[in-house]
């Protein structure tokens, strides 16, 4: 199970955010997401549970809990919308003629 973590402090790292939650069951991945261009934490990440059941207690359990100062927001995990990209014209084909 995907679970989202966010309000993360910047100044934290995935081996603290993954002990966390291997309190509460095993964590097959965390990844904490980074600017693109400034390589700073942008304060969320996403944690990968195998086991629904300690997922779910994770959650529970994680929400609201504090770490270094902020309050962690904890929830399953949205798949990810397609948001498009790319260029995209305006208009359709015709142009005004005169």
């Amino acid at each position: 199970m995907n679970i989202y973590v966010g309000n993360l402090p910047r100044n934290t790292n995935e081996d603290e955010v993954s002990a966390m939650f291997s309190e509460h069951g095993k964590v097959a991945e965390t990844k904490l997401i980074k600017d693109q261009y400034t390589n700073e934490l942008r304060g969320f990440g996403f944690i990968e549970m195998p086991e629904k059941e300690e997922a779910l207690k994770a959650i529970q359990n994680v929400n609201g809990k504090e770490l270094n100062g902020r309050v962690l927001v904890v929830n399953e995990a949205k798949p990810r919308e397609n948001r498009g990209g790319g260029f995209r014209r305006k208009g359709g084909g015709q142009r005004n003629r005169w």
